[in-house]
């Protein structure tokens, strides 16, 4: 697993642990050629749903989970973070 946790870039094998503190700028990616699994953890709860909304198209979802969650997304970096790391996005 790769991830951007801020401005530090990290990568995990399997049973590694990686902490992210809460209200910091994240991505993570399978940084290898097989497939990745990622346990993550999030306490306090109430994210139940949240992965599942934000996998609904960007404009109907977006604003609402900024709201309902107090998060905020970057799709404009999705781009830049790709390139950075030789990544492919189910889009492009």
């Amino acid at each position: 697993m790769g991830a951007l946790l801020g401005d530090a870039v990290v990568y995990a094998d399997r049973g590694t642990l990686v902490f992210k503190p809460r209200d910091q700028w994240h991505t993570f990616w399978n940084a290898g050629d097989g497939p990745c699994r990622i346990l993550e953890i999030i306490s306090p709860g109430e994210f139940e749903r949240l992965f599942e909304e934000a996998a609904e198209p960007r404009e109907a979802t977006a604003p609402s989970l900024d709201v309902r969650y107090g998060i905020e997304f970057d799709f404009e970096s999705v781009g830049r973070i790709c390139r950075e790391h030789g990544l492919t996005f189910p889009d492009e």
